[in-house]
């Protein structure tokens, strides 16, 4: 499966005046993070995920995750990964897209980025207005670099 994101940073104050409240808690780390690419462990809500990540090249990369049970899920973060992050994620409509906005916690906190995925890399999408920069291109807004913080 072929991933196209794009990522921003979110304006705090105009998110809190349009947050939905069906927020889900996700708890993740990386058993590996490479050149070639990562695989990371997810508990989102009340199902685990194992996910692999190719490297991304321009906006692109393949992706491949399989649900596994949420008890091996938690014991692979905890006994396999160096350092976990929590996020809450909420789901946001904007025109004909769907946003994943991820308020993180700990010391992440008060980071908020805003995800769009699209099915080509030239695709024209809407802005809403809490979006702020664009970091895309900005390694350090990579959840797998986050995490080293």
């Amino acid at each position: 499966m072929v991933e196209i994101e794009r990522k921003f940073l979110v304006n705090e104050e105009k998110w809190r005046q349009s947050c939905p409240e069906n927020g889900v808690l996700i708890r993740q780390g990386y058993i590996f993070d490479t050149e070639k690419g990562i695989l990371r462990i997810r508990i989102k809500g009340t199902k685990g995920f194992l996910t692999v990540k190719s490297q991304t090249v321009s906006m692109t990369r393949s992706e491949f995750e399989y649900e596994i049970p949420v008890n091996e899920a938690e014991m692979l973060l905890d006994k396999m990964c160096d350092a976990c992050l929590s996020k809450t994620r909420y789901s946001f409509k904007a025109g004909d897209h769907s946003w994943e906005i991820d308020e993180f916690h700990g010391k992440l906190a008060p980071l908020i980025l805003a995800e769009i995925e699209l099915k080509d890399e030239s695709e024209q999408f809407e802005l809403p207005d809490f979006v702020g920069r664009e970091v895309t291109f900005d390694k350090q807004y990579y959840n797998s670099e986050l995490i080293k913080k």
